[in-house]
């Protein structure tokens, strides 16, 4: 680990609500820097039912300190670029990685198959899971609880009250075909009126699909609902490219809609924190939601370990980290508005992308500099 220990954690009893990327990351921070850990999962076995995810560099600068840079390469891809279509598949720009930022990962990878590293790495670093275990309240005799428990945390009303998400009028099918890994390891984004389809390979043979559709009304958040795939090819018919291939090899699906959280006013009181979606849930727009809890972890645990004042550490982390999630938050939003345009707007958008592209390649990219050069672990609190 890149930063000194100072003793503050060692032997300090944790416990952490969930058994996601955000918990099981914070669990492995935590226990090695000392403290004791503890995490409860509702589920029986520790599993992802979700498809890819895309790792940037600022959440890979974690997982290396960590110690678990290698442990990601056989299970991942190293993405070469994002690629940006309209929905005919033409090409409208594209932010190359590899050229512009060698010497940063961008990573794709299956969800279960980070949830299993981190899984393992928790275990070795002497952290207690205890599956089966669902928390209706937070335990009230716990010197130190860490709410990693998502959108329907159980954490954030505790320190927030009940609040009512609002639909987005966006509803995401989530899905898996086969892939034969001849692909470009790319993030692929196809632009559409009201509609926009982000696909890229993952390790093993598979690609991970994820399509976006307006929809003026939802009644239930999530994303268990099983559909018919003819339903998500009729949405996308008239795209072109290789979307077509890929849907006619859609066999299953799921479908939910999109809610918008405010990012909680409240994320710690001394006692309790959140961390990950349980304390800013960002729309799946700029492929940040883990990238995101994995930040929040390595900064939770290193504020705890440099104040031995459990309050004022706590404190510190809200007070690091909000503005920066914060940011990211409103660029997610952001980008599903543009990703959607339509008319004129479309034509514009669309027409100074493809200059851009071609006379500055680079400085597309640099836009997001604030974002991927992000350092969590040169920090000292």
């Amino acid at each position: 680990m890149r930063s000194a220990m100072s003793g503050a954690l060692k032997a300090r009893p944790v416990l952490v609500v969930g058994a996601g990327v955000a918990g099981l990351t914070a669990a492995i921070a935590l226990a090695r820097r000392g403290a004791d850990v503890t995490v409860l999962e509702r589920a029986s076995t520790i599993r992802e039912v979700g498809a890819g995810l895309q790792i940037s560099p600022n959440a890979m600068r974690v997982l290396a300190a960590l110690g678990l840079r290698e442990a990601m390469q056989p299970v991942s891809l190293r993405s070469h670029a994002i690629q940006l279509r309209d929905s005919a598949g033409a090409a409208v720009a594209r932010l190359d990685l590899i050229r512009h930022r060698p010497a940063a990962e961008f990573r794709l990878i299956h969800r279960a198959r980070l949830i299993g590293l981190l899984a393992r790495a928790a275990a070795a670093a002497g952290v207690r899971i205890r599956l089966d275990s669902p928390v209706s309240e937070v335990p009230p005799d716990a010197p130190l609880v860490i709410g990693a428990d998502g959108l329907h945390s159980v954490v954030r009303p505790a320190l927030n009250g009940r609040a009512v998400p609002f639909f987005t009028h966006q509803t995401a099918w989530r899905m898996l075909i086969p892939d034969d890994g001849s692909a470009v390891p790319e993030a692929q984004i196809f632009m559409g009126a009201g509609r926009h389809l982000v696909s890229y390979p993952l390790a093993g043979g598979l690609r991970n699909i994820v399509a976006v559709q307006e929809r003026s009304a939802w009644q239930e958040e999530g994303w268990s609902r099983q559909d018919d795939p003819a339903n998500l090819r009729a949405a996308f018919a008239d795209f072109g490219g290789p979307v077509q291939a890929w849907l006619s090899a859609v066999a299953e699906t799921h479908v939910w809609g999109l809610f918008r959280h405010e990012v909680a006013p409240r994320w710690q009181d001394g006692r309790c924190a959140l961390i990950g979606d349980a304390a800013h849930p960002t729309l799946p727009f700029l492929a940040q939601g883990a990238v995101m809890a994995i930040e929040d972890a390595w900064v939770l645990a290193a504020c705890l370990d440099a104040d031995p004042d459990q309050a004022a550490a706590l404190a510190r982390f809200e007070t690091l980290r909000r503005p920066r999630t914060t940011r990211i938050v409103a660029a997610a939003d952001a980008n599903a508005r543009n990703y959607h345009l339509t008319g004129p707007r479309r034509q514009v958008a669309h027409g100074l992308l493809r200059a851009a592209s071609l006379l500055a390649p680079g400085r597309l990219l640099r836009r997001y500099d604030w974002l991927y050069d992000h350092d969590p672990t040169a920090l000292e609190p």
